[in-house]
């Protein structure tokens, strides 16, 4: 089984950056299609970006698009959620996710907290 653990979370004022990486560890066997979610209080999980097992094809949610940025280093079992222009709005947890099998996203952190302030 995968394990993923997400870091770089924090509190950071509105229009400052963060850098989210999540590292796999375990019984790795290959690559796979990873995602980053977020869910804030009260509200429904939401998915932000996925990229898939090659590190390419990127997609983004409309909420996020343009300026968060979504990367993967297959080599190193590491994926990054590069943030910037954040928002209050933006707060949330953030989990990633890894879809181990081809049959949906299987394997998930217990995420890193993000806070932006106004």
């Amino acid at each position: 089984q995968v394990q993923l653990a997400e870091s770089g979370g924090g509190l950071v004022q509105a229009g400052g950056s963060l850098r989210l990486s999540c590292a796999a560890s375990g019984r790795i066997f290959s690559s796979y299609d990873v995602a980053w979610f977020r869910q804030a209080p009260g509200k429904e999980r939401e998915l932000v970006a996925t990229i898939n097992w090659v590190g390419s094809d990127p997609w983004y949610s409309h909420s996020v698009k343009g300026r968060f940025t979504i990367s993967g280093d297959n080599a190193n079992h590491a994926w990054y959620l590069q943030m910037s222009s954040l928002k209050p709005e933006d707060t949330a947890r953030y989990y990633c996710a890894a879809n181990t099998y081809g049959v949906g996203y299987d394997s998930w952190g217990q995420g890193t907290q993000v806070t932006v302030s106004s």
